[in-house]
């Protein structure tokens, strides 16, 4: 039961703070107008939930972490040929690489390059698993009432609903490719791009803050007297309670400085926690009641966000680090180099991981 109870309260931590994490990025891209194709909390594979206009929101089998794929974000060149296989594919509705490639009269590897990339954008759907080749589908829509509203305020066409697969001629297909193009996130500037990715650190933080205010400003703290004895409930002016915030989002910014000074990586690594830790200790801070709970999740809202400002993809900061690399040097990272970044990146907090898993175990199971 207790083993329950901690992968309980350990899933409701984690869960709200990466929906929150993963909700700054939604926002702050769908603010710029750019396409966001999925919002799910947990690892990538079979899922479950519901689409909202361009958007299916739900929830994965494995529910550690989560994403929100904004289009347009896949590294290196765009493919030249992009507007001639969308314009392929919405005249036919449903193609295959093949019909693609000899409507465009490129190579069959240059036309599924072009298709992913399209798939990546939304503006096309990858081939399903009962597809015996790699067949390619016009995305379904279902327009929203602001997106017709909108549309109309504009004097544009009013979209109509119809299915994925469904042949849809382009009239004007430069146009409708552009149109593409703007909802993209490769479309944006420098700090419209540097926004998306650091929203999900912020409102990690800003939500620390907020509710360590709510603790001390509104809930208030008991103190105990050293002396006497005494227990004394006392509420914090706010304005210390964000100073309190702050302090402790430097504690952590200093502990995680500390993982690249060989001198001090060891023992900052020996006092962290993995998933086992959080939920054990997520477990006591439940039981402790609300306010604990709350001043908990505040904590690991910190540690969340500042360990994803570590600059080592795939973490936000180590494609921050990426946009920053190509906005000074004006040159792309290729896909293959962003490929290897982020394996080396995943084999790193990887050993972390199995090491920090392996601290908890003899710390917390094995006493």
């Amino acid at each position: 039961m207790d083993v329950i109870l901690m992968i309980v309260y350990a899933t409701i931590a984690l869960g709200f703070l990466v929906f929150i994490h993963e909700g700054g990025h939604y926002l702050a891209a769908r603010a710029f107008g750019v396409r966001v194709s999925e919002f799910m909390l947990g690892l990538p594979g079979p899922s479950v939930g519901f689409t909202h206009g361009e958007t299916r929101f739900g929830v994965t089998a494995v529910l550690l972490g989560g994403y929100a794929r904004v289009c347009g974000m896949e590294p290196g060149e765009m493919s030249p040929h992009l507007e001639k296989a969308m314009e392929s594919l919405y005249r036919r509705g449903t193609a295959t690489m093949e019909e693609v490639a000899a409507d465009c009269g490129i190579t069959h590897d240059e036309a599924y390059d072009a298709l992913e990339e399209l798939a990546e954008w939304g503006t096309a759907k990858r081939p399903l698993r009962s597809d015996d080749f790699n067949t390619y589908r016009t995305p379904a829509v279902n327009p929203t009432k602001r997106q017709i509203r909108l549309a109309r305020e504009k004097g544009l066409p009013v979209p109509e609903k119809s299915d994925m697969g469904t042949a849809r001629p382009l009239e004007d297909a430069r146009s409708f490719y552009e149109s593409e193009y703007r909802q993209q996130y490769r479309s944006l500037p420098f700090w419209k791009r540097a926004v998306i990715l650091l929203a999900g650190i912020f409102v990690n933080l800003l939500f620390a803050v907020a509710a360590f205010v709510f603790v001390y400003s509104v809930l208030g703290i008991d103190l105990q007297n050293t002396q006497t004895g005494e227990v004394v409930h006392r509420v914090i002016d706010p304005l210390r309670s964000i100073t309190v915030g702050f302090a402790y989002i430097g504690m952590v910014f200093q502990a995680v400085a500390q993982l690249f000074n060989p001198q001090t990586a060891a023992e900052t690594v020996s006092q962290s926690s993995s998933i086992v830790g959080i939920a054990v200790i997520s477990k006591t801070a439940a039981e402790q009641g609300f306010q604990s709970f709350l001043s908990f999740m505040a904590m690991l809202s910190v540690s969340l966000g500042v360990m994803n400002l570590i600059p080592i993809p795939p973490l936000d900061g180590g494609r921050f680090a990426v946009e920053v690399y190509q906005k000074v040097s004006r040159r792309l990272v290729s896909e293959k180099v962003m490929t290897r970044l982020s394996t080396v990146g995943l084999a790193l907090f990887g050993l972390l991981f199995v090491v920090m898993m392996g601290q908890d175990i003899s710390r917390f199971v094995l006493g």
